[in-house]
């Protein structure tokens, strides 16, 4: 990638590579800006469209943890930006809010994910096609975003990007939080609307704030959505949506935004988890022994380009990345909750159940994709390919 305007490849092997901390820069009392320095070597690797995430895996306390965050940047040679909100027990968030420094080296996958512009997944990086869209359309792209807290990070990249692709683009962010001491990347947020001001209108909400709009005060439910959508947002000019935050408020605006007759396929969300704390959200290949009296599942998969077999008893309900952690340690996942989509497969031959999806479209879906980590066999031999 020579310039901001190259285009990611299709699909790329999620391979984690070592990185080193080029920055730290504190947001919030609770969250930072982590900056990656990228060596020219792997700059065609780390290309990466506005929305999309890297997970990062780092050993603390003697335990591999992987987390996935959202890149918050424009795309830029060289550089990888998250940004990381401590969360109240959480591991990772908490110690790279309180520990993690410049100079620091942790390891990073290669950007994934689909949170990105359907209108033309390269407009965004591609001002001409952008433009050559607005002409058909006979008006300018008008594009609409719902964010709660740290879902900010991946809509500052769509935004700073379709706002500097088209000179007509606009754009509104509606940005949810509890106090305005909360609310990140707030000066970022004051300079893109100094330099889009008749195209990026922010509105914010706060919970725990009394604002001069009741409409901006408290928190978002259904009634408030509903009087947002009805005075603040032109909803039937809206080319594209996009979600991002916990999973109650993505709900809510999916279901909401249905009712009024939005189609599914302008709607874009991304979760922060499923909304289901007893789900656990990492998976190591734990301990798992095939059943000698033969009441097991053959789990055959391939990984680039290698196929493997692992027998997993029946009685253990162990889902397809488990298994095939037990016998490829560097089998693609992030967050191991349905969310993210890293683990994504594809099913060749067999039955199955897959328990959670927050991450796949409905047509990979019905094209045979799968979250191999809420899957299981159902039959006795189940074929997936993590390299279609």
């Amino acid at each position: 990638m020579t310039d901001t305007t190259a285009q990611p490849a299709a699909k790329r092997r999620a391979t984690f590579n070592t990185l080193e901390v080029s920055q730290v820069r504190k947001l919030t009392a609770d969250s930072v800006e982590v900056a990656f320095a990228v060596p020219s070597e792997l700059v065609e690797d780390y290309n990466y469209l506005p929305g999309q995430y890297v997970a990062l895996r780092a050993h603390i306390d003697g335990h591999e943890v992987r987390r996935s965050y959202s890149i918050c940047a424009e795309p830029r040679p060289g550089e990888i930006r998250v940004a990381i909100k401590q969360d109240i027990g959480g591991v990772f968030s908490t110690w790279a809010n309180e520990f993690l420094k410049a100079g620091d080296r942790l390891d990073v996958m290669n950007p994934q994910g689909a949170f990105t512009s359907k209108l033309q997944v390269t407009s965004m990086n591609d001002p001409e096609k952008l433009a050559a869209e607005e002409v058909a359309r006979n008006r300018s792209v008008h594009l609409v975003a719902f964010a709660a807290g740290s879902g900010i990070t991946p809509i500052m990249a769509i935004a700073k990007a379709v706002l500097r692709a088209s000179d007509s683009s606009t754009f509104d962010l509606v940005y949810a939080n509890r106090s305005a001491m909360d609310v990140m990347f707030a000066e970022e947020l004051g300079d893109l609307k100094d330099k889009y001001p008749a195209r990026l209108a922010v509105h914010h909400v706060l919970s725990r704030e009394q604002r001069i709009s009741p409409l901006m005060s408290g928190r978002i439910d259904a009634d408030k959505l509903n009087d947002i959508l009805d005075e603040v947002i032109q909803v039937d000019t809206t080319d594209e949506w996009f979600l991002c935050g916990p999973f109650e408020l993505v709900q809510l605006c999916r279901d909401t935004l249905a009712e009024r007759g939005v189609p599914e396929e302008k709607i874009r969300f991304e979760l922060f988890s499923t909304g289901r704390p007893e789900t656990p959200q990492g998976q190591q290949g734990r301990v798992v022994e095939a059943d000698p009296r033969g009441e097991n599942y053959a789990i055959t998969f391939n990984l680039d380009g290698l196929s493997g077999t692992v027998e997993s008893p029946k009685s253990s309900h162990e889902t397809v990345l488990n298994a095939a952690l037990r016998v490829r340690p560097d089998v693609p996942f992030a967050c191991a909750g349905g969310v993210c989509g890293t683990c994504r497969a594809k099913v060749v031959s067999g039955e199955f159940v897959m328990e959670e999806n927050y991450a796949l479209e409905k047509d990979e879906v019905d094209r045979g994709y799968v979250l191999t980590c809420q899957t299981r066999p159902t039959s006795k031999e189940l074929v997936v390919d993590f390299d279609a």
